[in-house]
């Protein structure tokens, strides 16, 4: 009896030696360290920034974003072997989501955040998942077809925008002789555009396809091929957690070499949305193709 109590304890000895040396994903994470401790991951999202991240009718959050997240949790759990891994939902806004994430209040934006060099500093960002223009929204029945078409022509831009400054660098560079006029918000702008005011409507390419879904007659308008500068969209986390990094870019990587990115992307571009069940009609761009197949967080 004591022999087998003997070969018993060194069995046990050994079983446990194994199960610590287990390589654990969340050894190389403090994010994911985290996550497996309290047993719950907090995601944060936007109120307003459709389709990425939004409230849905019921007052839930749901989104392109949201999805892309889902699929980033489910793995997650079995990484972790955390079934019932709690999901907490944290709104996040312009200027507390960068904070939010340095001090670990949330774990994983899922919103529209642009990537960029100076954001690099404070945060890390996943592969690219969307890529964002400045462009220009006419009047279908206008007769504008390229931006060269604008020469000498009023256009509108809202004050406090990006665009202000792109408007800008390319009247100077094509010397097309706008009349660059400010309005106070997006609706103003696209009031001057609607009442003819305006000839063009310079802002974010999805922003601008948003109001053509939301208004009367989308057919009514129209955007013109020429984009400006890329901008680059991606998920937001804490900096310099490579092995949380690793996770979520390889679940990005394998959705878009599957196909499952662009059916993702199908159903919150190109088909209706909720609540109103509009559709952006926003096909995929070659630049975000460029990054389905090269699927990267560098940015120009």
């Amino acid at each position: 009896m004591k022999k087998f109590a003997r070969v018993f304890g060194i069995l046990s000895g050994l079983a446990a030696i194994g199960a610590c040396a287990e390589p654990s994903a969340a050894a190389d994470s403090p994010t994911l360290a985290k996550i497996k401790s309290s047993g719950g991951i907090t995601i944060g999202y936007r109120e307003a920034s459709i389709p990425f991240s939004y409230l849905g009718p019921d007052q839930k959050p749901i989104g392109f974003s949201l999805d892309l997240c889902a699929a980033i949790v489910e793995r997650i759990k079995a990484e972790l072997n955390l079934p019932n891994l709690t999901i907490n939902y944290t709104p996040v806004n312009s200027s507390n989501r960068i904070p939010l994430i340095q001090n670990g209040t949330v774990d994983i934006e899922c919103g529209g955040t642009a990537n960029d060099k100076k954001r690099q500093e404070q945060v890390s960002f996943s592969v690219a998942t969307f890529v964002s223009q400045p462009r220009w929204l006419v009047k279908a029945d206008s007769g504008l077809k390229a931006a060269g078409d604008l020469k000498g022509k009023t256009i509108v831009v809202t004050q406090g925008s990006n665009a202000i400054g792109f408007a800008q660098a390319v009247n100077a560079k094509e010397q097309l002789g706008l009349n660059i006029v400010q309005a106070k918000d997006h609706a103003e702008s696209f009031l001057m555009l609607n009442t003819g005011r305006a000839s063009a409507f310079m802002e974010d390419d999805i922003l601008l396809a948003g109001l053509k879904a939301a208004a009367p007659n989308p057919n009514a308008l129209i955007l013109l091929p020429e984009g400006y500068a890329k901008i680059y969209y991606g998920l937001m986390f804490t900096k310099g957690d490579a092995g949380f990094k690793a996770l979520v870019d390889d679940v990005l990587s394998k959705q878009m070499s599957s196909g499952q990115f662009e059916k993702t992307y199908a159903k919150w571009f190109t088909s209706p949305i909720p609540p109103k069940g509009e559709n952006l009609a926003f096909p995929l761009t070659d630049e975000l193709m460029g990054r389905i197949g090269h699927p990267s967080d560098a940015v120009d």
